[in-house]
């Protein structure tokens, strides 16, 4: 009797130990961190992570190992690790701190090596001088080694238009600002350049990289732009000393990259653009990381242009801006149909939008934008919210769209602007579909207009379809607009007190609420 009682208690223990296998086996498969490094920010010393949200019953804390040791601990989805060692292996371990070690994602690394300082200075650049330093500084940039470091220190260097290189960094240290001339003729030549979605010629803009081939390969490769530093371009008086001398669409940037791969744009205010601030098109694997971005009164000053790229990570920056604090484009009608190159894999994440016209997409997005994830963000007093616009010349797509975990004030959709819709149609209106918002705070948004105002194509092949809107929360006497979509369903839409908004339909079907 005693030996069938200790057969029984051991075949539990074993059917116990196996189902607890089980059970750690499938919580760690529940969790797809797909931890990567994010592009170009890699260095001798230090790290940026970027992982896949868990979701969980609670807020989830992150926690970070290196090496094996903890090393903090975090609530957003990505992390930098600083203090490490040139040329050394590392192990950085991810999980999730409640969950006690049952599932984890682990990335290897090598460092870089310490590479070569070059000082400004030490080529003639003089700090606060009403002199241009374009000679000096650009004559450091064509010195620096790859690996090497070019570095501007604390001071105002003035410059016209430079030329930054692959496997090169460019540094502006705390107290240091790279100022912008106001002179037109320090951006000339002009070059080749797409602007409003029309490749033209423009002005250079204060910092470029690359040359624009949109049937060529990436040109300008493993490059960062960093410090603590300030980038100030020649702001307003030079975008209408440009536009004056040779037309609207002729200013150049702030910083431009074309055909561009492996950049990383971090920790810098940057500020005081002739037009849009940063513009990158037809590049590839772009980081965009704790930027202060500062453009308001700036005419068409966007804050961060994604153009025909793919792999575009923007996280923990801060906006305040002349119009889109992000508009994600792809070419405008007949010419960007044809080029034919999408933005695609854009990540959104951790961004305080302060003012501005929108977090956009669109509107020339003839070449078509996919897989967007905008996510943990917080948007203050934007004239159109978390917008999708085109009009139905562009032709293209948008497609793909994921808005979760946000402070909005207001959600559109446009299919029409009454601003940059010159030249030829596409042979055939866009695509909108497949976009879903969840868990969304709309309770700030003013109930004088409405909160959700979608609208999609009078063709009834281009109608908006496949909309989901799930646990938004409303403010009372809130209004939701639909116009010209099919399945569109609206789930747990409702504000504090439990009210549904009022909802007004026309030319729709499958809308469900």
């Amino acid at each position: 009797m005693k030996k069938l009682f200790s057969k029984t208690v051991h075949f539990a223990l074993v059917v116990v130990a196996l189902a607890l296998q089980s059970f750690l086996l499938q919580a760690a498969a529940a969790h797809h961190y797909n931890l990567i490094i994010a592009p170009a920010t890699l260095t001798d010393n230090s790290v940026s992570l970027l992982w896949d949200k868990q979701y969980g019953n609670s807020t989830t804390v992150y926690e970070v190992l290196v090496n094996g040791k903890i090393n903090g601990s975090t609530s957003k989805t990505n992390y930098t690790v600083s203090n490490l060692l040139p040329a050394s292996l590392y192990s950085v371990t991810i999980k999730i701190k409640q969950d006690k070690g049952l599932a984890s994602n682990t990335i290897k690394f090598k460092t870089a090596s310490k590479g070569k300082i070059y000082n400004i200075l030490d080529y003639g650049a003089k700090s606060d001088s009403a002199n241009a330093n374009t000679r000096a500084i650009q004559a450091a940039i064509n010195a620096c080694t790859k690996g090497g470091t070019v570095y501007i220190p604390k001071g105002t260097f003035v410059s016209g238009a430079l030329f930054l290189k692959s496997d090169m960094t460019l540094f502006i240290e705390t107290g240091g600002t790279l100022k912008g001339s106001v002179a037109v003729e320090d951006y000339l030549p002009m070059i080749p350049n797409r602007f409003e979605g029309w490749e033209m010629k423009t002005y250079a803009s204060l910092l470029n990289a690359g040359t624009l081939n949109r049937n060529g390969t990436y040109n300008v490769k493993n490059l960062r732009i960093t410090g603590g530093g300030t980038i100030s371009g020649g702001g307003r008086p030079l975008g209408e000393a440009m536009i004056k001398a040779s037309g609207m669409r002729s200013r150049g940037r702030l910083i431009c990259l074309m055909n561009c791969q492996n950049v990383s744009l971090s920790g810098l205010t940057i500020t005081e653009p002739p037009s849009w601030t940063i513009h990158y098109i037809y590049s590839d694997n772009i980081t965009c990381e704790g930027l202060n971005i500062v453009t308001f009164k700036i005419r068409n000053g966007d804050g961060i242009d994604p153009d025909s790229s793919t792999d575009s990570y923007i996280f923990n920056c801060t906006f305040d801006t002349g119009d889109d604090c992000i508009a994600i484009k792809s070419g405008k009608n007949p010419e960007g149909f044809w080029v034919g190159k999408p933005t695609k894999n854009v990540r959104i994440t951790d961004c305080d939008f302060k003012r501005g016209h929108g977090i956009s997409i669109g509107s020339e997005m003839s070449g078509g934008v996919s897989d967007v994830l905008v996510q943990d963000c917080k948007a203050g007093a934007l004239l159109h919210g978390m917008q999708i616009k085109g009009t139905k010349e562009r032709g293209g797509y948008v497609k793909n769209v994921t808005v979760a975990d946000c402070q909005l004030l207001q959600i559109t959709v446009f299919s029409a602007v009454n601003y940059n819709n010159d030249g030829e149609a596409a042979p055939e209106p866009p695509t909108f579909e497949n976009f879903v918002f969840k868990n969304i705070d709309l309770l700030a948004a003013s109930a004088k207009e409405p909160a959700i105002n979608i609208n999609g194509f009078k063709d009834p092949a281009h109608r908006l379809k496949n909309v989901t809107f799930l646990n938004i929360k409303m403010p009372e006497r809130a209004k939701v607009i639909v116009n010209d979509a099919e399945q569109v369903r609206f789930t747990n839409v409702k504000s504090a007190m439990g009210a549904k908004p009022e909802y007004t339909v026309t030319s729709s079907t499958g809308i469900s609420y």
